[in-house]
């Protein structure tokens, strides 16, 4: 199977080059990805357990799914397209915050990613790529955060950062819809 390219990119998310998945996290290099957060009616966020046998980050807990964009795919696209082959389902997806981080692993990768967050809503069961994903589960916005603090080795550095920023984000709209 050939390696998938990641589009890198500059600090204001213009494209300025293709580089294989593997070499670009090998340098560090930023480049363009999304993450998925699908949340029910209650409210909860859909995580997903990554599979055992994944090359970083292998049984850890994470959003609903992230990847990298292909060449000329949408952040929707892109999201609804990585919801299907993770997660067996496909819903209208949105545009929420974007932002760079940088997450250095153990093994010597590191994730640098102008980050696109897309949200959805769905109530259903997923049917998970056992290739992908070990398990899944529904939690409330509090209890991740709570758990995260109590548990940070069982979530992935990614994701803790996501997280916080979307959470972050969310609490700014709470705020401004409450005044």
């Amino acid at each position: 199977m050939k390696e998938e390219n990641v589009i890198l990119v500059n600090e204001s998310d213009e494209q300025i080059g293709l580089m294989p998945k593997m070499e670009a996290h090998e340098k560090a290099l930023l480049h363009r990805a999304f993450s998925v957060f699908i949340f029910n009616d209650k409210n909860q966020l859909m995580l997903q357990q990554r599979a055992l046998d994944k090359y970083h980050s292998p049984g850890l807990w994470t959003n609903t799914c992230c990847s990298h964009q292909r060449e000329g795919e949408s952040n929707i696209q892109a999201g609804m397209r990585r919801l299907q082959e993770e997660m067996g389902f496909v819903v209208d997806l949105q545009e929420s915050i974007s932002f760079i981080y940088k997450a250095p692993f153990d093994n010597g990768l590191t994730e640098h990613e102008y980050d696109h967050i897309v949200i959805g809503k769905y109530n259903g069961t997923p049917e998970i790529n056992p290739d992908e994903v070990a398990d899944w589960k529904w939690m409330s916005l509090e209890d991740v955060k709570i758990d995260m603090v109590k548990n940070p080795q069982l979530y992935t550095e990614w994701f803790k950062i996501i997280f916080e920023k979307f959470y972050q984000h969310i609490n700014i709209l709470d705020n401004e819809s409450n005044s």
